[in-house]
């Protein structure tokens, strides 16, 4: 029953926020007189008041972090159970069947799909979860149940070991509720079929929120020469391949994805066309300057340079860096694709990137396209960290 639950009520004015649809709430919010905060058990469910005692909704809560509570629901009376679960993911999924031919997508996106804490992506008849909260820790029998009841797939594999973890005093979780931890995962995006590593792969072994990104080059690939840099398995590269790339460089520092790389061009009939080198992607990009090489499409798909507010400087000189490369390797009259999943680098600020390395490098670039993240990562309008991945598409040119 709700009347035995915690109760979270926040000061005076803190309710704007979450009215106005946000869900996370702040430790330095909450009136600590009224509800003590410091004595919950991290993960439990709490009832959050406004200032006056009205009940704004339900979380679940972790006094040891900055964001101390996630609100998941309005209903004060809905817990976090396998029934809710149920609702939550088949209306979450039922967007991805609308766009996407193949089961193949991020089924849950966190706050973007009012589940906060929790992301969950598919692999036809395996999903693989990726909680962040100790919230979403706690329910994981109910969202394994879940996505046992609604889709009996063969594995659901836990592959929880993201920075979001650290900051809730969490340790990483690496296991299979139901079948097997797979050592890799099969997939198809934008029609071509891909192999990644799982068990000791990045993240979900996926990165599916560049996949509308990756679809812009599709046209702009036909009989040219591509360079991929930071390629991981070849989702940009190998893609580049099947639309009629005559040849294509892919940079990585791992040997394991390089190898992907080539599996996926095997499986894709188009390993005649690829070349792998395992580098660093700044020292890899010099060694082909220095050979004299150029293509006439190059895209750099970084990491995240600028985790917190406090990397941006550094940060920024290290997407400027791998601008200028790029830009030099570009053939005049070439594309470059300038990509950033730093929520904290904002669109307009990659953009000046792009504008400030080609001058200096004696270039210009003719911006003619931006991409967001895929559909399958849908943006929370009241939580601006969900729209965290931007792109942009420019012809690289010199002054006749």
């Amino acid at each position: 029953m709700t009347e035995t639950l915690p109760v979270l009520r926040l000061k005076r004015g803190e309710d704007r926020r979450l009215r106005a649809g946000h869900l996370w709430i702040y430790s330095n919010e909450i009136n600590t007189d009224a509800t003590p905060l410091k004595t919950l058990p991290a993960g439990i469910e709490v009832i959050i008041e406004d200032s006056r005692g009205k009940p704004l909704g339900r979380a679940y809560a972790n006094p040891n972090s900055l964001i101390c509570a996630r609100l998941f629901t309005r209903n004060v009376k809905q817990s976090l159970n396998q029934k809710f679960f149920e609702r939550s993911i088949a209306q979450s999924v039922a967007l991805r069947e609308k766009i996407f031919q193949q089961p193949c997508y991020r089924a849950v996106f966190g706050e973007g799909d009012l589940l906060p804490g929790l992301v969950i992506d598919r692999f036809a008849d395996t999903f693989v979860i990726q909680s962040g909260t100790a919230g979403m820790d706690v329910a994981l029998p109910a969202i394994a149940g879940a996505l046992d009841k609604l889709y009996s797939p063969d594995n659901i594999i836990v592959k929880s070991e993201s920075a979001t973890r650290g900051q809730e005093n969490l340790e990483d979780d690496v296991r299979a509720i139901k079948g097997t931890l797979l050592e890799e995962i099969s997939l198809v995006e934008n029609g071509v079929h891909y192999t990644a590593p799982l068990a000791a792969g990045q993240k979900t072994g996926w990165f599916y929120d560049h996949r509308a990104a990756r679809r812009r080059i599709v046209p702009l690939a036909h009989d040219a020469r591509v360079l991929d840099v930071f390629s991981y398995c070849g989702a940009w590269g190998v893609l580049a391949a099947t639309k009629g790339a005559t040849h294509v460089t892919c940079i990585d520092s791992s040997e394991k994805a390089l190898d992907h790389v080539h599996r996926n061009a095997v499986a894709n009939k188009v390993d005649d066309k690829m070349r792998t080198v395992q580098a660093d992607a700044s020292a890899g990009m010099k060694e082909l300057i220095a050979n004299g090489e150029k293509f006439d499409l190059v895209v750099i798909d970084p990491p995240a340079f600028i985790k917190r507010k406090k990397d941006i400087k550094n940060g920024l000189a290290g997407y400027h860096a791998i601008n200028e490369l790029a830009m030099r390797l570009v053939e005049p009259g070439g594309i470059l694709v300038s990509a950033s999943c730093s929520m904290h680098l904002q669109r307009d600020q990659l953009l000046d990137v792009m504008r400030s390395s080609a001058r200096h490098v004696d270039r210009y670039v003719q911006v003619f396209a931006s991409e967001g993240q895929a559909e399958d990562h849908p943006v929370h309008p009241a939580i601006p960290e969900t729209n965290y991945l931007k792109s942009w598409y420019g012809r690289v040119v010199m002054n006749s």
